[in-house]
């Protein structure tokens, strides 16, 4: 892989600029890879830091330091990947990847109310909606890393398979079990009467009236909602599943919500809803749509995956 400054010049470029040139496309690679800004910027972090512990001899022979840094950075990934099974089965309830809002809401950084640099903000496409990162999650490591290396960031087999260490044959063979696990786990398009937007928006003044008819309706009659509190603050720890169930567990939350304020927001680049407390985001409400109707729900309340939703 060789960068347009790499070709117009005839040699890499080496200079810091450059080399900082390729931030937001590895902090982009690396949430896709892990689900998480948070562990995104830790993995691209490591790989700078491996390339500046380099001898200036040793960076001097690297043919490419763009290509060089997607290969650290995705081996950084499939490590940080194979540890988290671990770490996430110890996990309090259930772990949902870290949501990220449209750009102009992007006040988050680091910790410490530091804005964030433009560098670290992720193009919002389809794959990092909420429903295809969840999708992923299913995947084995090195599924994932392959299948996002070649099916979203188009690098050949052959590339990705230096990175993992197999043949490209096998690279062939998990990308293909990555998709099917996709074809299976995705909704069947069906028409739909209402836009995202307007049904999120029914959603949200159903559940600030209390409507459980309402409620009822614009959810799927087999839909599921998820909450991910981390043990941190209070969430349900197994799914709620069925419309009626969900409806009535909403309104059990009328009295924290009353201390609310609602917000429709974009949420990993679809229609969701933000819940604030005295202007501070307390809850990330992401949802997956089936036609007219709302299918899943996913409720992010662990205060470490909102960084990015500073207010």
């Amino acid at each position: 892989m060789t960068t347009r400054s790499e070709a117009e010049h005839g040699r890499p470029d080496r200079s810091p600029h450059a080399l900082m040139g390729e931030r937001r496309r590895l902090i982009n690679l690396a949430y896709r890879l892990l689900g998480s800004l948070a562990e995104a910027e830790d993995a691209v972090q490591e790989t700078y830091a491996r390339w500046y512990a380099m001898s200036p001899q040793a960076r001097d022979a690297v043919r490419s330091p763009a290509a060089w840094l997607t290969t650290v950075a995705g081996r950084v990934c499939l490590n940080v990947l194979s540890s988290a099974r671990v770490r996430r089965e110890r996990y309090v309830g259930e772990w949902i990847p870290e949501p990220i809002p449209q750009h102009g809401a992007w006040i988050g950084g680091r910790p410490g109310g530091v804005s964030a640099d433009p560098a670290d903000r992720v193009t919002l496409d389809e794959s990092v909606n909420m429903a295809f990162l969840v999708i992923l999650e299913s995947m084995t490591p090195a599924e994932r890393v392959t299948f996002i290396l070649h099916d979203i960031f188009c690098h050949p087999f052959t590339e990705i398979a230096h990175i993992i260490g197999r043949t490209p044959a096998a690279c062939r063979q998990l990308a293909t079990s990555a998709r099917r696990r996709i074809h299976t786990a995705q909704t069947p398009t069906t028409p739909a009467t209402h836009n995202k937007a307007a049904l999120i928006r029914d959603f949200k003044h159903a559940w600030e009236a209390k409507d459980i008819n309402a409620l009822i309706n614009l959810l799927d009659p087999n839909a599921t909602a998820t909450a991910d509190g981390g043990g941190v603050v209070g969430a349900v720890l197994r799914p709620i599943e069925g419309a009626a169930e969900i409806a009535r567990s909403l309104l059990r939350l009328d009295g924290r919500l009353r201390a609310l304020t609602l917000l429709e927001r974009t949420v990993n680049g679809q229609p969701g809803l933000v819940a604030e407390l005295d202007g501070v985001t307390v809850s990330v409400y992401a949802f997956e749509f089936a036609g007219d109707r709302i299918r899943r729900i996913w409720a992010v309340r662990n205060p470490g995956k909102l960084r990015a939703w500073k207010a």
